[in-house]
């Protein structure tokens, strides 16, 4: 069985005075503070959602 590719994603930007649904996009990639890093499923929503978020995060290649 293959293993699901994945991204990391690492916040670099601060969620203060971004509108309530950037802010939520965050908290659903799991970010919330600076330089957190998260390694997530690599799917069409995931991707989606850091489009959307894309000035405040970073895809980290390996």
């Amino acid at each position: 069985m293959a293993k699901a590719k994945t991204l990391k994603v690492q916040q670099t930007g601060s969620p203060i005075r971004r509108p309530k649904d950037q802010r939520a996009t965050l908290v659903g990639l799991g970010l919330n503070k600076m330089h957190r890093t998260r390694e997530l499923e690599d799917t069409p929503a995931v991707r989606g959602m850091i489009r959307k978020v894309r000035h405040m995060v970073r895809v980290i290649e390996d």
